[in-house]
């Protein structure tokens, strides 16, 4: 049996709305889990979870949990 490689944390949290975004940008901040402005998650710092970030950068910022 493999042991899972565990990876870092990131904290994201919405800091802009959604409101006047396209919908695409609108439902990559629901898969991430962010619903409201001031909203924090906890996601996997894994590179799918990267690129949603990507895309929707300038409604969120990010942090590493140690």
């Amino acid at each position: 049996m493999v042991a899972a490689k565990k990876s870092a944390m990131l904290t994201i949290t919405q800091t802009k709305s959604a409101i006047t975004q396209k919908p695409t940008a609108r439902k990559t901040l629901r898969a991430l889990g962010l619903t409201k402005i001031g909203a924090s998650v906890q996601q996997a710092d894994v590179p799918t979870v990267r690129g949603m970030i990507r895309s929707v950068a300038h409604l969120v910022t990010v942090e590493e949990v140690k």
